[in-house]
């Protein structure tokens, strides 16, 4: 056995995803019992639980560890063959490059140029990145980020940085 694949007699079908799934699991407890209720305070006058600003980062951690949960059942469950359509290939290094480059282009122009032009710029490059044939598709790099922007205005009241202009 050269890699964490099963052998015919154990319980585990494919141990990556076990693996993977315990790691996410480690990681979601940490941000749920650690992280959150440590780091990140509550105005001591919260007329709504869900306008406190550990209601999103709760909630994306209670669906990381059941999403983790699934991963590992999916690892007891499911064999990964050759045949299955799971395999995993390595990408080009550009396609990494423009990812990262994504990450680096939202992360540091987010207060420079806004959230909206910094999302657009950021899904523009990822689009890129990943080579999409329809160009109708593109038109999605303005409407993702101008949805998420106003829906953490408008509906989360989270101040984000507004365009330049």
């Amino acid at each position: 056995m050269t890699g964490p694949q099963s052998s015919g007699g154990s319980p585990i079908k494919d141990a990556w995803d076990v693996i993977a799934g315990a790691m996410l699991l480690a990681f979601s407890l940490v941000l749920l019992f650690y992280l959150i209720p440590e780091h990140i305070g509550v105005p001591p006058v919260m007329q709504n639980p869900m306008m406190s600003p550990r209601w999103l980062p709760t909630i994306v951690g209670w669906l990381l560890l059941a999403f983790s949960l699934l991963l590992i059942a999916q690892g007891f469950l499911t064999a990964d063959s050759d045949d299955s359509g799971r395999r995993f290939e390595r990408g080009p290094w550009l396609r990494f490059a423009l990812m990262g480059l994504a990450l680096v282009v939202y992360v540091g122009l987010f207060e420079l140029l806004g959230a909206i032009l910094s999302g657009i710029l950021a899904t523009l490059l990822l689009f890129i990145a990943h080579p999409v044939r329809t160009w109708w598709v593109y038109s999605l790099a303005i409407a993702f980020p101008l949805g998420v922007s106003l829906l953490f205005t408008e509906v989360m009241n989270v101040p984000l940085p507004t365009l330049p202009f």
